[in-house]
């Protein structure tokens, strides 16, 4: 399930306080500056820094380059 648009502007990272990437089609919100991903389980961000996961570079590149990504934050 798609996250909420509304939702997407009030996210943002919880260690550096940027924006991050909203990849639907991986189910993640992702932070490329320090390459760390936080699943959203349902509809619900898990942005909680011990859950977070370190990306690949294939990952990180790929997500960058994604067009459908929605950049969190206003």
């Amino acid at each position: 399930m798609a996250l909420d648009s509304f939702l997407l502007e009030l996210l943002e990272d919880p260690t550096d306080h940027g924006t991050l990437l909203y990849i639907a089609s991986s189910n993640i919100l992702y932070n490329p500056r320090k390459k760390v991903a936080y699943e959203v389980r349902g509809s619900i961000p898990v942005l909680l820094p011990d859950e977070a996961r370190q990306v690949t570079d294939v990952e990180h590149s790929t997500w960058t380059s994604d067009t459908t990504a929605v950049t969190t934050g206003r």
